[in-house]
């Protein structure tokens, strides 16, 4: 277990430490649908035992997805004592504590919180007989910026993103001169400094997300000028999702604290690699790893039926896992993006790949779609569940495609190429969701609710491409 992380067995455990601390503030961290992160703070002396037992009140009618709930507006948000870390970035002595969302009246956890449904599709897995872990570990990128301008006005729309980085700052005249170290497009990959110019904030990103009780491994300047990746440990699928949400809150932080900006967003800059959260998973059975053995790239037959499943559902999986209207303009890129519903140990163009792996307790399967706009919990549930339906019903997942990039591309079978037609095919392909009440029909439709708006906003808003095709028609 990581040194810097705090768990308690009881609610008047944790007041005695934040005591004999001087811990001055708490702050209960929540999400929403969409992923985002929200917290209330109380001072320590307005914390009782009570409170941490049973939450703090939350009015939802504010929160995007939960305030079109008409069942209710007012919620609990009550701590989980296991998942407590200090904040580094409070002015005061502050504490984190991860909360669950509950209904006041039922006593009961809250139909559409994010986090509850990673819950029940951990135990889905125990009560299956398939497996009693399951391991996730997300590799997820990210953009570093110096200045970020959006207009979205009613006659004017457009953005500008700017990092020293850039390729296209090469002519730029800087008060202190233009040093010309710079990456070319798509060629940033594990580049040295001085043309890697952000490894102090990535090192000093790790860093603080260590202290925040999640274990890390490494840091790496990504393909794209100003993009960059982080290395955290695979862990359990509730802590995992728990720790990309950390690891968010921490990469935000600390670029804004070096007077950057930093973006999870897929495809920021156009002409160049986007954003990722490739997810490494495993399922492992009374301390046995179930998805090495002797078929394909070392792999069981078990995992073969698991990424049978999620490339079954794919489309559906897309939803939830890359679920924002930019997700596809990434998965659009020719020859950039993992675009094939395949899978592989070499074509990096596939849905999945098979890491290398050096032991039989490292061997997994990777999904390389997703991206970081995904809520976690959400994400990680759902491939879950695609890959025991495939492990269930025997899904075996084909040839492999061990190609050249983008040989054969044609014939092969591809992802969503848009969030409509994601959220259309979530609505006709959900069964395997549904199973054991991981998911459920209100929570999908609730969730679908709340993208459909989304879209509506992206396909009614006027785009400057449009002005500048059709302007002189």
């Amino acid at each position: 277990m990581n040194k810097y992380r705090l768990s308690f067995k009881s609610a008047s455990d944790l007041l005695k430490y934040t005591k004999d601390q001087g811990v001055q503030f708490i702050h209960y961290n929540f999400t929403d649908l969409r992923g985002k992160w929200y917290h209330s703070a109380q001072h320590v002396s307005a914390c009782t035992s009570d409170i941490i037992d049973t939450g703090i009140a939350l009015d939802s009618s504010l929160i995007a997805g939960w305030s079109e709930d008409a069942d209710t507006t007012a919620l609990l948000i009550r701590p989980d004592i296991s998942r407590v870390s200090y904040d580094p970035f409070a002015a005061q002595k502050t504490i984190k504590i991860l909360c669950d969302v509950y209904d006041p009246v039922s006593k009961l956890p809250y139909k559409l919180d994010p986090r509850n449904v990673a819950k029940k599709a951990q135990d889905f897995l125990k009560k299956s007989g398939i497996g009693d872990v399951v391991y996730f570990g997300p590799e997820i990128e990210f953009f570093i910026f110096e200045n970020v301008k959006i207009v979205n006005k009613a006659n004017q729309v457009g953005y500008h993103l700017d990092s020293e980085e850039g390729s296209y700052n090469k002519s730029r005249d800087y008060p202190t001169g233009n040093m010309g170290h710079r990456p070319d497009v798509g060629k940033g990959y594990l580049s040295e400094s001085p043309t890697d110019g952000l490894s102090d904030i990535r090192a000093e990103m790790l860093s603080v997300i260590e202290s925040m009780g999640v274990m890390v491994e490494k840091h790496y300047h990504s393909l794209a000028p100003s993009q960059c990746a982080l290395g955290i440990r695979f862990s359990g699928l509730l802590d995992s999702a728990d720790n990309v949400q950390i690891y968010k809150h921490v990469v935000h932080n600390v670029a804004h604290s070096y007077g950057k900006s930093a973006t999870f967003m897929p495809k920021p800059i156009n002409g160049d690699y986007g954003s990722a959260m490739r997810i490494n998973q495993s399922i492992w059975k009374n301390g046995k790893p179930l998805f090495s053995g002797e078929e394909y790239a070392g792999l069981s037959e078990t995992a073969l039926f698991y990424i049978g499943g999620i490339l079954k559902h794919a489309n559906a999986l897309n939803a939830l896992t890359n679920p924002s209207t930019n997700s596809y303009k990434r998965l659009a890129a020719k020859g950039k993006a993992p675009s094939l519903l395949g899978y592989s140990k070499q074509c990096c163009l596939t849905a999945c790949r098979v890491p290398y792996a050096q032991s039989a307790s490292s061997k997994r399967i990777e999904a390389c779609f997703p991206d970081p706009t995904a809520n976690p919990y959400l994400a990680f549930s759902a491939l879950l569940m695609a890959g025991l339906d495939g492990i269930e019903n025997k899904i075996h997942p084909g040839e492999a495609i061990d190609k050249k990039a983008g040989e054969g591309k044609k014939a092969i079978p591809q992802i969503c190429g848009s969030l409509r037609q994601a959220l259309d095919s979530l609505e006709s392909d959900h069964a395997f969701l549904l199973k054991g009440n991981v998911f459920t029909k209100e929570f999908l439709e609730a969730y679908t609710a709340l993208k459909k708006k989304e879209l509506e906003r992206y396909e009614t808003t006027t785009h400057p491409v449009e002005v500048d095709m059709y302007y002189s028609s």
